[in-house]
Formats: structure tokens, C-alpha cells, sequence
């Protein structure tokens, strides 16, 4: 997802906590943890540990402005990702001021900020740098798509909304986000791609319902890419699902998938894109 501007930036509220953590031995004795950011987070590497802060800021689609909203954020971020990481996703953990001011990680005084602790993977481990090392076989992708048709599997039913007014949705926000990128996408090229997308939606509308009550909706990962993705113990894990939003995250189990797809094929790996595909339909009861 491409973020769009603050509504509010917050980051400097979090600036201490940020040098707190950065701080030689605050999070491993004897150890400068080396920090990452993205729009949303700071992550922080030490030892054997990733340490996810999440950013005090509010856009459109998220909100993580107080305290106690991040704080939410990440404890849904690890009950959720613990349905296919269990092992990677440990504790939700508190930052805290003590009396005379100092902030630490022992839960002495007030809880300023929260972290999510996690087990950290090697590096190079993500699934697009193997990709990108020609380390994408044909088992890998393979054990991939059935690590993906299990959790399918088990994720929760939704029913209670047609399936092709969740399409028409998603269409709709492709619309809204387009037209802020009018330099990448032109208006006309834009109008044109929806306006197919919108007749698609309609042409198959009745089987867009018809697997809703089918049970084929559920709440995904809704966010699967090959960043999203580590090979551990020589097996994929899926890690970093949307945790954000519970209704983008709930799809039709192929429109989760075909993200993945998608992102195969930009790449440029059409040839794996076809063989998790058919692995994927070969083996799922909900395809």
C-alpha cells in the first residue's frame, strides 16, 4: 500500500522513545540496535530479536495517534500473525518512565509507547530476496502454496456481506487512490481501467455472492507479497498480514491470493505464478 501524506505527524512525540531505543545495550547488552522505518514503523534489529514500534501518525486508512491505539495495533498484530508465525511472533512489551524520568524496558513506571517483540530471521531470508537470488523453485513454491491453501483453510468465515458489494468496494478505493497519483496514472487511463473493473464486477456479481455463502469470503492476510514472506528452516512463513483493518484484510480467498500473483508476475516469475496457482486450485476446497 502506498501511503499518503499524514493527516497528523506525530513522530516527534515518539523522538526520546526512538533515541531510547537506539541507545547502546536498551535493547541487548552490548548492542546498538540497527533501526529500519517504514511508513507506519520503526523496526529495530538487535541480536536475535525485531522489536516493532509502531509511528505516531493518522492517515485515511490508519490511525495510530495515541498510545493506546498503537498499543492495539500491535497486540492484534501478534495474535494475528500468530495463525501462520507462531514461532516469530513473541510479546507484546511496554516502554515505561520511571520516577526520575528515564525511560526502560523493565516495566518500572508509566508505559510511554509499546513494542512488538519478535524472533529475528536472517537476513536475505525474505521470499523476494530469494527470489531475486533464482532460489524461487519449484518446491518451494509449491510448499508455499500449500502453506497458503491451510491457512486459508482455517481463517474465519464472513458471510454477512455480498461478495460482489466487497469487490464493488474495493474498486471504488482503487478509484479514490488513482486520482491522487495523477502523474503516474493518467485521469483518462484511470477512468478507463476502473470502468472495466466496475463491468467485471457486475458481469460475475451472482458468483461473487454465491461464494460468500459458500464460505469462501474470510478474514486473509491481506497483504501478501513476497516481502511479506521468509523462508525459515528452508520452508516459507507468512509473516506482516494487515492487522490494521479487519475489513480489507476479509476477501475472497483468491483475491488474497492473487495479490501474491500479482506480485510473481511483476517480477517476472510468471512460471511460478502459474505453478502456485494450480498447486493452490489442485488442493483447496474453496477455490
Amino acid at each position: 500500500m502506498t501511503a499518503s501524506a499524514p493527516l497528523i505527524g506525530m513522530t516527534g512525540k515518539q523522538a526520546d522513545v526512538v533515541t531510547f531505543l537506539e541507545s547502546p545495550g536498551a535493547l541487548k547488552p552490548g548492542e546498538t540496535a540497527r533501526r529500519i522505518d517504514t511508513h507506519a514503523a520503526h523496526i529495530f534489529l538487535a541480536g536475535d530479536r525485531a522489536w516493532k514500534l509502531k509511528q505516531a501518525v493518522h492517515y485515511d486508512y490508519l490511525d495510530f495517534s495515541s498510545v493506546d491505539k498503537r498499543r492495539a495495533a500491535l497486540e492484534a498484530e501478534l495474535s494475528l500473525n500468530r495463525r501462520t508465525a507462531p514461532s516469530l511472533y513473541l510479546a507484546v512489551r511496554p516502554i515505561c518512565r520511571d520516577g526520575t524520568g528515564k525511560l526502560n524496558m523493565e516495566g518500572q513506571g508509566e508505559a510511554v509507547d509499546w513494542l512488538l517483540e519478535m524472533r529475528r530471521f536472517a537476513d536475505g531470508a525474505l521470499l523476494e530476496d530469494v527470489a531475486a537470488r533464482g532460489g524461487l523453485d519449484d518446491r518451494l513454491v509449491t510448499s508455499l502454496a500449500d502453506q497458503i491453501e491451510a491457512f486459508h483453510g482455517d481463517a474465519e468465515v464472513h458471510r454477512s456481506q455480498s461478495g460482489a458489494k466487497r469487490i464493488a468496494a474495493v474498486i471504488s478505493g482503487n478509484r479514490t487512490s488513482m486520482a491522487r497519483f495523477g502523474e503516474i496514472l493518467p485521469a483518462a487511463a484511470a477512468s478507463g481501467l476502473i470502468e472495466r473493473q466496475m463491468e467485471q464486477a457486475l458481469c460475475h456479481a451472482e458468483l461473487l455472492d454465491a461464494r460468500t455463502r459458500q464460505g469462501r469470503v474470510r478474514h486473509g492476510h491481506g497483504d501478501l507479497h513476497l516481502a511479506n514472506i521468509a523462508v525459515i528452516d528452508d520452508e516459507p512463513v507468512l509473516f506482516d498480514c494487515l492487522e490494521f483493518d479487519p475489513t480489507l484484510a476479509t476477501t475472497d480467498v483468491l483475491y488474497d491470493l492473487g495479490f501474491l500473483l500479482m506480485d510473481l508476475w511483476a517480477r517476472g516469475l510468471q512460471t511460478q505464478a502459474n505453478l502456485l496457482l494450480n498447486r493452490y486450485l489442485d488442493i483447496s476446497l474453496l477455490s
